[in-house]
């Protein structure tokens, strides 16, 4: 945990095997809650107007002690009647780093085949941007 996680507005998301699928939670000093009837899913919380005060405000149901989530992460150890962290990650995450993957691979293709001409690189964008 960082250093000032008391003071820090903490989102996760967990699996809780009672209702076979995922929940947003708010990771607070007292423990861990889940605040999905707010925000059922992590794109929900980002896309808020204030995300960070939204998940301070968000009431939820305590699951448990984050010591108790930590303990079941391990998949070979893990507990599975028990939730267990997951990534945080889900709809909006994914699109993203898809499109971002994307962007990323073509300007690397394009560079390479530029070999640092600008004008080159330049006739290349033109001709991906044309097709």
């Amino acid at each position: 945990m960082p250093d000032d996680h008391g003071d820090a507005a903490l989102a996760g998301r967990v699996w809780r095997p009672e209702l076979g699928g995922p929940s947003v939670v708010a990771i607070r000093p007292d423990g861990v809650f889940d605040i999905s009837a707010s925000f059922p899913t992590m794109r929900d919380l980002c896309e808020a107007p204030r995300p960070a005060q939204a998940l301070r405000d968000a009431k939820g149901e305590k699951l448990g002690a984050l010591a108790e989530f930590l303990a079941n992460i391990p998949s070979d150890t893990r507990d599975a009647r028990k939730p267990w962290l997951l990534a945080p990650i889900d709809l909006q995450a994914i699109k993203a780093a898809g499109v971002t993957f994307a962007i990323s691979m073509l300007e690397r293709v394009i560079e390479e085949r530029a070999r640092g001409n600008p004008a080159a690189a330049a006739a290349i964008r033109g001709e991906i941007v044309r097709l």
